[in-house]
């Protein structure tokens, strides 16, 4: 069996826009989006949400910067960052899979009826369209380092929590002071 020799990061975040309110008050979740990174920097981060930060109606898959965007729009904005150990071929699946969503993100769109399928534990599949926990659950699923006995189109941030292998890194307010900190950590075990 092949040993963990990469390591992916899971985060969880609260935003505090108005989509990341309502979707925590409706689900009762804590942290209503999930992103993925394949380094410590968390400069690019691989999700589902707005394409542009101060437009809320455009959505689709991407790149985020944890220090940019809609992080920086509330001063309430708190995330939780796991580090997942994973195989040198998991790493090289998730890596292609996140590379195809590069090229052809322009063909995907944000999964607003979905949130309402979890609401009503009614999977909503629509072609090319996601929402954030949902991406990132296939993804990780397609790559062998997370499983579900959920359609991924009814899987939560907390759903992804339940993954075994992850590493508690960080919980708080996001600023470049506490990231700092938690990469420090990182570096350091």
């Amino acid at each position: 069996m092949n040993k963990p020799s990469h390591s992916i990061y899971l985060i969880c975040s609260k935003t505090g826009t108005w989509l990341s309110t309502l979707i925590g008050l409706c689900s009762h979740l804590q942290y209503a989006h999930a992103s993925i990174s394949f380094d410590e920097s968390f400069e690019r981060l691989y999700s589902f949400g707005r394409t542009e930060p101060d437009n809320p109606f455009c959505g689709g898959f991407v790149i985020e910067n944890l220090y940019e965007g809609v992080y920086t729009k509330s001063q309430d904005c708190r995330c939780l960052i796991y580090r997942i150990p994973v195989t040198a071929l998991q790493y090289e699946a998730l890596s292609n899979r996140i590379e195809r969503f590069i090229l052809e993100k322009d063909t995907y769109s944000y999964n607003m009826l979905g949130l309402f399928g979890i609401l009503f534990n009614t999977p909503i599949k629509r072609k090319s369209h996601y929402f954030c926990s949902q991406f990132v659950a296939e993804i990780l699923i397609e790559s062998g380092i997370f499983s579900s006995s959920k359609v991924t189109q009814l899987i939560t941030t907390d759903d992804l929590l339940t993954l075994d292998t992850k590493e508690f890194v960080f919980e708080g307010p996001i600023n470049r002071s506490n990231i700092t900190q938690a990469q420090k950590g990182i570096q350091a075990s």
